[in-house]
């Protein structure tokens, strides 16, 4: 997937995490108390990037990192901060991964799970303009079936961005959905079919089952499907998006993330905590409504952000 080009974009990250940069800012005013970095000094910055919601295992993670390089060296606010961006940035830069169309044979198939209200359905409507944007064939598939509105909210975005869906009734069976889905996109010569499914968790065991029963139907038609299984996030979640994760990757087996809302009141941190603590390759964030505000993910630019030097 290619890189923005557009300034915008730089503008909209830079809001999207203004509240988590302020929050962080404001934490790290004043750490530097003396002219060395000392013990106190550093219990101060892992206080306040625990509270800015990195997490206790990053911001630890950071403390040692910055008492094994700069303990009892003379500091500036503004170097701290640099040392912070830093560190955020090499956790970060490990998990920052794009989303390659690369099966063969086609179609690669994306499952997109993710909590009611996340932005899932959204998502996917920037994904699917996303790869289009690569000169990618791009079908939709709406597994979603529990409820019509997720049905007829994902076939307004298909309709919008040109792109064909195949859809059931609402309470029809999913599998049977992705194998249509499947079976046309072969036929039809598409190159990725992203499919909505359920988010529901308040059982987990029968939304596992909902899963299962999808990933053997896709068996049977391609031994490697599903290709992707993308957890969306709402990052205003906060911490509760690290439950998320765990338990999706429970049920569903993920293997990367997409991060939606970084914009407005966003707690950016969340990526740092779940990069440190689950290290699942993070392919996108979400920064506004429009189908062009889901982008790439940028680890260097997310850290100065978050640390208020950028």
């Amino acid at each position: 997937m290619n890189e923005p080009s557009s300034p915008s974009w730089t503008e909209r990250v830079f809001g999207g995490f203004r509240k988590t940069s302020e929050r962080l800012s404001n934490n790290l005013t004043g750490v530097v108390g003396t002219a060395k970095l000392d013990d106190a000094t550093l219990d101060d910055v892992e206080d306040a990037l625990i509270v800015s919601d990195l997490g206790p295992a990053a911001a630890r993670r950071i403390r040692d990192r910055l008492a094994e390089k700069r303990f009892g060296l003379a500091i500036s606010e503004q170097e701290l901060r640099e040392a912070v961006a830093e560190e955020i940035a090499a956790i970060l830069r490990p998990v920052a991964k794009p989303l390659e169309i690369v099966a063969f044979p086609r179609p690669q198939v994306i499952l997109v799970i993710g909590v009611n209200g996340s932005g899932k359905t959204t998502t996917i409507a920037k994904l699917a303009h996303w790869l289009q944007e690569d000169d990618y064939g791009v079908m939709l598939a709406a597994g979603d079936t529990f409820r019509a509105a997720a049905i007829g909210q994902l076939a307004t975005w298909a309709e919008r961005i040109g792109a064909p869906i195949v859809r059931g009734p609402e309470g029809g069976d999913p599998a049977s959905i992705v194998f249509d889905g499947v079976k046309a996109a072969t036929e039809q010569g598409i190159d990725a079919l992203i499919v909505d499914t359920a988010g529901r968790l308040q059982n987990k065991r029968e939304l596992m089952d909902e899963l299962a029963k999808i990933r053997r139907v896709l068996g049977r038609l391609n031994a490697e499907a599903p290709h992707d299984v993308i957890l969306v996030l709402d990052a205003t979640n906060g911490q509760n998006a690290l439950n998320q994760i765990e338990t999706f990757m429970e049920v569903a087996g993920v293997t990367g993330l997409i991060m939606t809302k970084l914009d407005g009141t966003a707690r950016g941190g969340v990526l740092v905590a779940a990069a440190e603590q689950f290290g699942l390759p993070i392919h996108a964030i979400g920064v506004g409504e429009k189908l062009e505000d889901l982008r790439p993910f940028d680890p260097d630019l997310v850290a100065r952000v978050i640390a208020g030097v950028a």
